[in-house]
């Protein structure tokens, strides 16, 4: 079992949670993808937003008015230590925060 775990792809990458009814955006960049779309799912069950910034529209709409949307992946390298690979995926975020100008965030 931990051979397997050390053997498991790791896949990070940047998403964005929208609000669908105002259309604003929060951006972040995750190493573990998997890990945040989980997050973002337990949030809507127990009613808490995933970032502050957020929680007076997750009060008022509720988790049901967010949506959780990858953006990007990206898949650490068997050579990349973990702060380059955190390097990597803060880099693509904000090539991503350069593509989303525009749009309103929290």
């Amino acid at each position: 079992m931990i051979s397997q775990y050390k053997e498991r792809k790791v896949i990070g990458g940047v998403f964005i949670i929208k609000n669908t009814q105002s259309g604003q955006i929060m951006l972040e960049a995750s190493a573990n993808l998997q890990g945040s779309r989980n997050r973002f799912e337990f949030s809507r069950q127990t009613g808490v937003a995933v970032n502050l910034k957020m929680q007076n529209d997750w009060n008022r709409l509720g988790g049901l008015a967010f949506v959780f949307e990858v953006l990007e992946e990206l898949e650490k390298k068997e050579t990349q230590t973990e702060a380059e690979f955190r390097e990597d995926l803060e880099f693509l975020k904000e090539v991503w925060m350069e593509k989303l100008k525009g749009q309103v965030f929290y």
